[in-house]
């Protein structure tokens, strides 16, 4: 018999890198044990094989443990980076001219190779130009005749094919390479949950994934470019969650600006309905250290207060000396915060606005129906997700057994707050619809016999949309025996 992996006690979930310190069936079952709700693939490093072998062992969990797996792809989008050196190096003096021109040949102190024609057209004098995450700063002085001259304001070494970012202007090179596309065939062939858009920084982005993924996996923009911060509220609308990366917004903006964009992008997610995940440097010294920083602490606290839908780890699982010790603290973290009794003030502190509709009317009842009658879980059936993401946005102070009777929308479910998603097969009326669901309950260790819980699901069954009833039972403590199946 598949052996059931508890419920967490926690609602905000954790989302861990794979790489090479996580790349064995052996550490990849381990992270899951100790608290890893989802896994990120990161295209950026590594062979489409090596992914594969990833998606095989994470999907063996599945059956393992009788819970759906989230995989989430991550493409790793355009690299604006200079060419190379005569040395390997040079270093820029602060103050000093230095150009970007497009001659394919070895740069020195004075100039080198900008392989990106389209920045040419896109930079204006007074633009910001970016080298090696900002540890080289200029400023365009002028652009004509193929260059791109500048002073530079903060100097520095800068080796070979280092990264550029131009924070200023909206950068004229779509967010999908032909990498990408490659990248996005094969993680669609792998059956990928999640895929995660890098270098959003127009709705168009977002659309034209959209129409290459069709309805195959939902789609994650990263919010990562100033340009995007620009035009918020378009991109959460047409995505299916988004992400507060924090690393290139550090990079791009001054730092003491990404906090409270971190308050406003989680805040708009959440009024969209879309899950949001805050991620980078989370726990960064736990790449060397098993333990972290009580500032580190501190910063995953802040976004679980902030009611992000989950938090993730990058270098700190994916290459760091302690992968599993990371994820437990991350635990150990959100457990803190949500015991806290000032938690679900601080995590209603974002008011949502309602949509006329039943669904929305009963979700928000629901919550306030919990907490009165102090239910122990929500219970509900989804086809496509819709009525568990309309639960999930109102943080209920309980958590959320969602079923579906689609694999795929049951695997996409775990990066929404509160909720333990459960495969299972369809219902066909009221009545069979209600002993599942206190089977269920009890089976998954969701609530004991004598507790209450909330029912709800949208009658016709399997039409998407269609959330229209909000039913209080109490369990019995016997009801599992007298049932079988799933």
């Amino acid at each position: 018999m598949t052996e059931l992996l508890p419920p967490r006690s926690r609602k905000v979930k954790i989302l861990a890198t794979l790489g090479p310190a996580s790349s064995s069936p052996a550490m990849i079952r381990s992270l899951m044990m100790v608290g890893a709700d989802a896994f990120r693939i990161n295209m950026s490093h590594g062979d489409q094989q090596q992914k594969a072998k990833l998606v095989e062992a994470i999907r063996a969990l599945e059956k393992e443990f009788g819970r759906p797996t989230t995989i989430l792809f991550d493409l790793q989008g355009p690299k604006l980076r200079v060419g190379q050196f005569k040395d390997g190096k040079a270093t820029l003096e602060t103050g000093a001219r230095f150009i970007f021109d497009q001659k394919d040949e070895p740069g020195d102190a004075q100039r080198v190779l900008l392989p990106h024609p389209e920045l040419f057209d896109a930079v204006r004098p007074a633009t910001n130009i970016l080298i090696d995450d900002g540890k080289v700063r200029l400023n365009v002085v002028k652009v004509a005749d193929g260059e791109i001259v500048c002073e530079v304001k903060v100097g520095g070494t800068v080796s070979d094919n280092k990264g550029v970012n131009v924070p200023d202007v909206l950068v004229p090179i779509p967010a999908l390479t032909d990498k990408d596309r490659d990248d996005l065939k094969f993680a669609l062939e792998q059956r990928a949950d999640w895929i995660a858009l890098s270098f959003v920084q127009r709705p168009e982005d977002v659309a034209e994934a959209r129409t290459l993924i069709g309805d195959r996996a939902a789609l994650l923009a990263k919010i990562e470019k100033p340009a995007a911060v620009d035009r918020l509220n378009d991109i959460v609308a047409l995505a299916d969650a988004v992400m507060v990366a924090r690393g290139d917004l550090g990079v791009e903006l001054p730092p003491e600006q990404v906090p409270p964009l971190q308050n406003k992008i989680v805040a708009t997610a959440r009024q969209y309905g879309k899950p949001v995940v805050v991620a980078t440097q989370m726990l960064e010294s736990m790449i060397t250290s098993p333990t972290p920083t009580r500032a580190e602490v501190s910063d995953v606290a802040k976004a679980i207060y902030d009611g992000a839908d989950a938090v993730m780890l990058s270098a700190e699982s994916a290459a760091g000396k302690y992968p599993c010790e990371a994820v437990q603290m991350m635990d150990r973290i959100a457990v803190s915060v949500e015991r806290d009794p000032s938690y679900q003030e601080r995590v209603h502190f974002t008011q949502i606005r309602l949509e006329a509709t039943t669904a929305d009317a009963l979700a928000g009842s629901a919550r306030q129906i919990a907490s009165t009658i102090s239910a122990t879980a929500m219970l509900c059936y989804t086809s496509s997700g819709s009525t568990a993401r309309r639960i999930a946005r109102e943080r209920p102070p309980v958590p959320l057994l969602a079923m579906s009777a689609s694999l795929h929308t049951s695997r996409r479910m775990g990066l929404l707050w509160g909720v333990h998603a459960v495969h299972t097969r369809d219902v066909s009326n009221f009545e069979e619809m209600v002993e599942k669901a206190k089977r269920m309950a009890l089976r998954h260790q969701i609530a004991k016999g004598g507790d209450r819980v909330i029912v709800m699901a949208g009658i016709p069954f399997g039409k998407a949309g269609s959330t229209n009833v909000l039913h209080v039972v109490r369990l019995i403590g016997d009801e599992l025996d007298r049932y079988s199946g799933n």
